[in-house]
Order: C-alpha cells, then sequence, then structure tokens
C-alpha cells in the first residue's frame, strides 16, 4: 500500500524522535516515495519486509527504499528510535558522486532490509546531527501522536527554520550512507511461517474481529498452532497484535471523522467495550484516552 507522508513543499523530508509510549501504532504494511531511515537508540524495533521479519536494537541503522514495502510489527515497551524521511528531489541534489548513487535507487542492490550496526562514535555522532535539526520543532507529544503520516487530516509537519532542517536533512543522509558503506552490512532475519505471513495479511487487511479459531483455519493451521508460532515469530502474542491494529484504528477513525464520537470511534475500531479500550489505551500510552485527546 503506497501512501502519502503530506511533506509540505518548502520540506525536504522530516525528522522525529518516535516513542513506544507516546506513538500510536502504524501497523499496516505500507511504502512511500520518500527514501526512510530509522536508527534505534533505545529497546528494540521488529519491522516486516517481503514475508522476513527483522528486529533491531540500540545502535541499529535501517533503509527503507521507496519500492519496499515495510510493516513495523512489534516494539518493545522502551522503544525509541529517530525516523528520517527524505524527498526524492533532495537526494537528486545532494547525491552527485558515484558513492551515494544507490540512494537514487527504489531499492537496494541487495535483497532485503538494508541495515549497519554502528559503532559508538558514529552512533554519538548522528544521535547529536538528529536532535541539533530537530531543535524548535514541534511538541513531542504531537509529532509522536501524528506519527509522519498524520493522525489528524489536517495534520502537515512543520519546523521554525525549514532551510536549516533541510540542510540537517542533507547532511545526516550523506553522513549515515558513509557509515552504512564503511560497515558494507546487510540485517540478520528469519523467514515467517506461511500461516504468520497470512495472519497478519489477513488482520491488516480485513475485519479482526473473527474468532481465533476462524482466522486459524483459513492460515491451514490449528488455533493452539498459530498462537504459538505467532509469538515465537512476532514477539508478542497474537491479541496483542489485534490490539494493536485496533489502537491505529481508533486513531484513524476519530482523527478523520470530526462527527465521531469517542465511543463511536472506539467500536468502529473493533473494541468490544471501553474497559476493554481504556486498558489496551492505557498499556501503550501510560494515560487514559480522555486525558490524551483532551
Amino acid at each position: 500500500m503506497k501512501v502519502s507522508l503530506n511533506i509540505a513543499r518548502e520540506y525536504d523530508g522530516f525528522l522525529f524522535l518516535a516513542e513506544s509510549a507516546r506513538n500510536p501504532p502504524i501497523l499496516f504494511s505500507h511504502c512511500h516515495e520518500e527514501l526512510e531511515l530509522n536508527l534505534i537508540v533505545n529497546g528494540e524495533v521488529t519491522y516486516v519486509l517481503d514475508g522476513r521479519s527483522y528486529t533491531s536494537g540500540r545502535g541499529s541503522l535501517l533503509w527503507m527504499f521507496p519500492s519496499q514495502e515495510h510493516q513495523l510489527i512489534n516494539r518493545t515497551p522502551d522503544a525509541e528510535y529517530y525516523v528520517a524521511v527524505f524527498k526524492p528531489n533532495l537526494i537528486e541534489r545532494a547525491c552527485k558522486s558515484r558513492a551515494y548513487r544507490e540512494l537514487k535507487e527504489e531499492s537496494p542492490r541487495r535483497d532485503g532490509l538494508l541495515r549497519s550496526i554502528l559503532k559508538p562514535t558514529q552512533m554519538t555522532r548522528l544521535e547529536s546531527l538528529m536532535e541539533a535539526a530537530m531543535e524548535g520543532s514541534i511538541d513531542a507529544d504531537i509529532l509522536n501522536r501524528e506519527g509522519g503520516f498524520g493522525i489528524e487530516s489536517d495534520f502537515r509537519y512543520s519546523h521554525p527554520d525549514p532551510d536549516a532542517l533541510n540542510a540537517g536533512l542533507r547532511y545526516l543522509l550523506l553522513l549515515s550512507w558513509r557509515y552504512q558503506s564503511e560497515m558494507n552490512s546487510g540485517a540478520e532475519s528469519h523467514a515467517l511461517h506461511p500461516s504468520v505471513r497470512r495472519a497478519l495479511a489477513f488482520l491488516s487487511e480485513q475485519d479482526e474481529n473473527e474468532s481465533l479459531e476462524s482466522l486459524a483455519k483459513r492460515c491451514g493451521v490449528s488455533a493452539a498452532y498459530l498462537s504459538r508460532i505467532f509469538r515465537r515469530q512476532v514477539g508478542i502474542p497474537l491479541s496483542q497484535y489485534r490490539n494493536s491494529l485496533r489502537l491505529g484504528r481508533f486513531w484513524e477513525s476519530y482523527s478523520q471523522e470530526s462527527s465521531r464520537t469517542l465511543t463511536e470511534a472506539m467500536f468502529a475500531a473493533g473494541f468490544g467495550s471501553y474497559a476493554q479500550f481504556y486498558r489496551v489505551f492505557r498499556e501503550a500510552y501510560g494515560r487514559g484516552p480522555r486525558d490524551v485527546l483532551n
């Protein structure tokens, strides 16, 4: 699924620090015309790409190219990671020499997710650069709530000094790729069992309120086996993954349909009761829904 990141013309991309405790889960498989870079600074993050899962911890530099449909499927509660995206026109202007030619391509020259594990000095330098580029940016709560996609239909990323941000993004892109080239490493991955791949697809694209037994039957395995293999390969129980999807659908429904009340959006997202919704929301964000939304 190709999505628009709603980046205004004056920006060559955007940059923010995603935090599990504040950032709504955007769990559907997607891609976009911008090149995406993640720098993991705490905890672990797991993506699925081309039927394989990739778990990365602190010091990991991850690249998602425009043609690579990727899906965030799990984050540890303490996960923090910078997300930077770069528009094609920035890449075209910045990357003149052969050393950076691959950044102009739709996909990397090797299969799978491109990743490197940074040296401590490299990690410190990139963190400092990203922090400096973000200086004066939108409040962290808002950036995490919007998550780049814009939970609110009229949200647009902004920065008090677009020229400084664009200059920072350009240098960040070139320095990060230099480090990637020096390490020359890919990402260790694990092939997902076909039943897990089917479950992820069904849950993301169709009504996820069906029973576990019904879902397992569609995936060609027993309910007990699907629960076991899903937790082992994804890292969280199937029920927790479902609740994360519901949270994502709640944010989309609540923000894009102004006439909908919180309760209506909650039921439309698949929650069976306010008690269930409140528990899941508080576990994800540390506060109740009315505290966050008011």
